[in-house]
């Protein structure tokens, strides 16, 4: 008996990847900044193959610089979006921006996690998509701050996962050629 997939699932053909604010100048106080990109980096391999766009936010460049220069070379193509407002939600252009992916599934990494990530996630919630955060892929200055982001989010109807979840779910199968590809990504 065939079934519908679990709601909670995320799909290649309705996922966006949705990079938060993963600057330069955000490094030193970040204590989880090289975790962060190196997760996001898989999931960016992982969209990629897979042929899920991406969409990199970057908060006031003149003061934070632009996205880490060894993650934007991963990325690749890409499309970039700038803004000064926590949420990018609230930036003139960007709801319009993302209703043009035609992606009901916004997979969110990035920083800081109690803000700009909190702000944008439950903006994109209101508007009824459905908000997949990746746990290993967010930080914030302070650890507390990050956990109750992630909690307020989940309260407020996010799908809390981490990245192999996301990737995996996004395969959906083994034994395939581009299951081996993933299996390099993600090892």
């Amino acid at each position: 008996m065939f079934t519908l997939p679990h709601s909670f699932n995320a799909h290649t053909m309705q996922s966006l990847l949705l990079v938060v604010d993963i600057q330069d100048k955000l490094s030193p106080a970040m204590p989880r900044y090289e975790q962060v990109k190196q997760v996001t980096v898989q999931l960016v391999k992982a969209a990629q193959l897979l042929h899920i766009p991406i969409l990199v936010t970057e908060q006031y460049k003149q003061g934070l610089g632009e996205t880490d220069q060894q993650l934007k070379a991963q990325i690749g193509q890409a499309e970039y979006f700038d803004k000064t407002h926590f949420s990018a939600c609230k930036e003139a252009g960007f709801l319009e921006l993302i209703a043009s992916y035609k992606r009901p599934q916004i997979i969110v990494v990035g920083m800081e996690a109690h803000v700009c990530v909190l702000q944008t996630c439950l903006d994109l919630l209101a508007q009824g998509y459905q908000v997949f955060l990746v746990m290993d892929a967010v930080s914030s200055r302070n650890d507390l701050h990050r956990d109750l982001a992630i909690a307020q989010l989940r309260q407020a109807g996010a799908v809390i996962s981490c990245a192999e979840s996301v990737i995996f779910q996004w395969t959906e199968v083994a034994a395939t050629p581009v299951f081996k590809e993933i299996l390099k990504i993600v090892k």
